[in-house]
Order: C-alpha cells, then sequence, then structure tokens
C-alpha cells in the first residue's frame, strides 16, 4: 500500500466567516472517523498560526540563514495535512475529494517518495 500526502491550503489574511467554519468542523470529523475506520490515516496535523510563524533556514557557505515567514511569497499556504495509506492514486483522490468537501478547499495530492514513509524513516 502507498503513502500519499493530502494537503489543504489556506490564505492566513483572509478570516474565515464563522457559520463557514463551523460547517466544515463536522464534516471534518466525520472524515476523519472514516479515515480512521478504513485503516487509512498514517499521520494527520495542522499548522500553528499563520505562515508569519514559520522560519526559514539556508546554509551559506559554512554558516545558516534563518529568515522569518514563509519559503515562498504567496497568499496561500499549507495549513493542514494528512498522510494517508492509500491502495493506489486513484483511491488517494477518493479521499481527497471527501476531504476537498469537507474542508470546502481544495487538496493537493502527492505519494510520498518510496511510497511509505514507515520505510523512508527507516532508510
Amino acid at each position: 500500500m502507498a503513502q500519499y500526502l493530502l494537503a489543504l491550503y489556506r490564505d492566513s489574511d483572509v478570516p474565515i466567516p464563522t457559520e463557514r467554519g463551523q460547517q466544515p468542523r463536522a464534516g471534518v470529523g466525520e472524515l476523519g472517523d472514516k479515515l480512521e475506520a478504513a485503516g487509512a490515516v498514517v499521520f494527520k496535523g495542522g499548522l500553528q498560526g499563520g505562515a508569519e510563524s514559520a522560519t526559514v533556514v539556508r546554509q551559506s557557505g559554512g554558516d545558516f540563514l534563518l529568515t522569518d515567514g514563509p519559503y515562498t511569497e504567496t497568499k496561500e499556504h499549507l495549513a493542514e495535512f494528512w498522510i494517508i495509506n492509500a491502495a493506489d492514486l486513484d483511491a488517494a483522490l477518493d479521499w481527497a475529494k471527501l476531504a476537498a468537501a469537507a474542508e470546502q478547499r481544495p487538496i493537493e495530492v502527492r505519494p510520498l517518495s518510496g511510497g511509505d514513509l514507515d520505510d523512508d524513516a527507516t532508510a
């Protein structure tokens, strides 16, 4: 079974209206229950704060340069993500469709290198 990243991006400068924020919460909870019941969840996480809470570390010769803020200058940044087990890309896309409906936002789907986070961690 392969593993996939399902990534949710959002513009942290645009507040989520209260009514819109409450509706996805219920759908996201149901999605989480479905993922758990199917044994698909490997890891789920949300990132604290907006993109301004990021720090970028770059090597410069023998030293390191630390820069406040996100790596790229864009309006939307990674806010939450899931790593899931799925039989293939089509199965991962089916989960992403459910996530997009629950979150009411686009979901980016990416296969993990080597297909399995556990394999990558032990390599």
